[in-house]
Formats: C-alpha cells, sequence, structure tokens
C-alpha cells in the first residue's frame, strides 16, 4: 500500500470516528478562508496603481514603485521608529506584568480574596475600547482628574496627552491596566497543571516559597512563557491602531504615529489604496520574518516551539 493510500485510509477511519468534531471544524475553516485567506490575493494591488474603475486584475501594473516611495520617503523612519519603540516598550512592560500578576494570585490562599482580585483586573479588558480612550482622554486634560492632583501638589497643570514625549508612557500603562488580568487567565490556567506533589517534596526539602516559585513554577510557566512570547513577536509591528487612532493628533504624530496608523491615513483618508497596501505589505512581511526568527531560535535554545 502507498502512501497516499495509506494516509487516505487513515483519514477516512478517523472521520468515521470523529464526524461530528470535522463538522464543528467546518465553520472555523470557512471563516478563514473567506475573511483571511480569500482577500489575500487583493494584496496585488500593492504592486499595481489601482484604479476601482479597472478592478483589481485591470489595474496598471507598477512593480515596486510603492515600495520604494515609502522607503525614500520622510515617513519611513518615523513611522517604523515608533512601532518598534511603542512595541518593544510593550514586550518589556506590558509582557512579563500578567505573568507576575498569575505568581502572585496563585500565591494567595484565600480564596474570596483571589476571586475579588481576579474579578476586578478582568474588567478593563470588557469596558470597550471607545469609553477607555475616552476615559484617558479626560484624565489627561488640562482639567482632568490627573492635572488637578498634579496642582494640588503645587504645580502647573497641563494637556498631558498633547506632550508627544508622554504618548509612548500613557499607551504602555493603559495597555497594562487594560490587558493584565484578562492575559493572566492563561498562566493561572498553566499554573493548575503543576503537579502539587512537586511543592510537597520541595517543602520536605526545606525549600522557601520564594525557592519554590523559582524552581518548580516558573520552569513548570516556562513551556506557555514560550508561546506566547514568540505569538507576540509575531505581532511585534502590529501596535493597536484603533487606540492609537482615538488618542493621538497632529502634535503627537512624531513619537505616535505607527505603521498601522499610517495605512489607515493613507489608504481610507486619503484613498492611498496601492501605496497603503504595499506599506501594510511590507509590515506583514516583517512580522513574519520575527515569528519564524522567534520559533527557530526558541527551539534551538529551549526546545519550546510553535513548529
Amino acid at each position: 500500500m502507498s502512501n497516499r493510500q495509506s494516509f487516505r485510509s487513515r483519514f477516512v477511519r478517523d472521520f468515521m470516528m470523529n464526524k461530528y468534531l470535522y463538522i464543528m471544524m467546518i465553520p472555523v475553516i470557512g471563516y478563514y478562508l473567506i475573511f483571511h485567506y480569500g482577500p489575500m490575493y487583493g494584496a496585488i494591488i500593492a504592486f499595481k496603481d489601482y484604479s476601482p474603475m479597472k478592478g483589481i486584475l485591470g489595474s496598471d501594473w507598477v512593480g515596486l514603485k510603492h515600495f520604494e516611495e515609502f522607503f525614500n520617503s520622510y515617513y519611513f523612519l518615523r513611522v517604523l521608529k515608533n512601532t518598534l519603540l511603542i512595541s518593544l516598550y510593550t514586550l518589556v512592560f506590558e509582557f512579563p506584568a500578567p505573568i507576575i500578576l498569575a505568581l502572585l494570585i496563585n500565591e494567595v490562599r484565600k480564596r474570596t480574596f483571589k476571586r475579588v482580585v481576579q474579578t476586578i483586573t478582568y474588567m478593563p479588558y470588557f469596558i470597550s475600547l471607545v469609553v477607555i480612550c475616552g476615559i484617558i482622554t479626560d484624565f489627561t486634560n488640562a482639567d482632568g482628574l490627573i492635572n488637578r492632583l498634579i496642582m494640588m501638589l503645587g504645580y502647573d497643570g497641563q494637556a498631558i496627552l498633547q506632550k508627544p514625549e508622554l504618548f509612548r508612557p500613557i499607551y504602555v500603562l493603559s495597555e497594562i491596566w487594560q490587558r493584565i488580568g484578562w492575559e493572566s487567565i492563561i498562566y493561572i490556567a498553566a499554573l493548575m497543571s503543576i503537579d502539587l506533589e512537586q511543592y510537597e517534596a520541595a517543602k520536605i526539602d526545606g525549600a522557601s516559597r520564594l525557592k519554590q516559585m523559582f524552581h518548580i513554577t516558573l520552569p513548570g510557566l516556562l513551556p506557555i512563557i514560550t508561546i506566547m512570547f514568540i505569538l507576540r513577536m509575531g505581532n511585534m509591528l502590529n501596535v493597536g491602531f484603533e487606540k492609537i487612532i482615538l488618542l493621538y493628533n497632529p502634535v503627537t504624530y512624531e513619537t505616535a504615529d505607527v505603521i498601522s496608523s499610517f495605512v489607515y491615513r493613507k489608504g481610507l483618508l486619503e484613498f492611498g489604496w496601492s501605496y497603503s497596501s504595499a506599506v501594510g505589505l511590507f509590515n506583514s512581511v516583517i512580522n513574519l520574518v520575527l515569528l519564524i526568527s522567534a520559533n527557530y531560535i526558541s527551539r534551538r535554545v529551549s526546545q519550546n516551539s510553535l513548529w
């Protein structure tokens, strides 16, 4: 029997045993085919002077014209620098935050207090992003809550969100506040899978709570931390443009304008469809390279990887 026939027979046998699971997969597969893979052919407009009248296939082919225009423009270095810096700050400060919270919650013995903390930290994630940005804007206005507290200390109030040098800290801090509780769920779930007998054996050997954390808890979390880090690297340049667009303004473009917000302005506001597609395709290629590189390095160093 050939390998192809062997695979076919195994698939038919598995399908008959798990046919309902395969049926449940159909909507998910359909979603990705329609909304993720189907539109990918439209990426070719990055290499064309797209005109809605001519359509995607009928538009004139211009090759790498839009890429060269972007690379040679004033905005290239600015948006790339802002995107990398905001992504790096988020990775350094926001990525470890839910891990630390999960470790702290795991050390709490009172279930009531643990549930209260979890509920409070989860809540910001379910608040609409528009409301979140509205709160940030109101709090950072010249007459907002933060400035009133500053003035009570004897300092002058100022419109904090209008300061370009303060945009990145505001963005990162708001990301931590909004996502720390929700992202800690996966780490808390991973902690539940650690064998309790390891802790009992460590106690018998005289290990303190801190040593148990470093020698049992963290090694138990390492595989999921690695996977989440690789996924985060794959989205390194995908800074959430919704929050950026809702918070930034022309005064803060210097430090707030990122690739995704630049694509939004060029594509939807200035109708530069081909140009914005070229920028978006460049962004996606860099993300793919980062994802593959992070996965390769992780597999070589820690034996943990996505594939």
